[in-house]
């Protein structure tokens, strides 16, 4: 799966927005946490607190490395 490829189609035929992440699907959020670095409760976090934005996730993900 690619970074900017999260738009994927379920079995029940829904299509996720590429653009969005879900802290829904244990897949996604693990794939996006390992990817950037973080673990998945900072992924979390950072969906909680700055929402589902993949562009934005990125940049808080980022800045979280950083600090540490």
């Amino acid at each position: 799966m690619n970074i900017l490829n999260f738009g994927t189609e379920s079995a029940d035929g829904d299509v996720r927005d590429p653009n969005r992440i879900s802290t829904v699907d244990p897949e996604q959020l693990a794939y996006f946490s390992a990817v950037n670095g973080i673990t998945e409760q900072q992924a979390r976090e950072l969906i909680r607190k700055h929402g589902d934005n993949l562009a934005v996730l990125v940049k808080e993900a980022r800045k979280l490395r950083e600090l540490e």
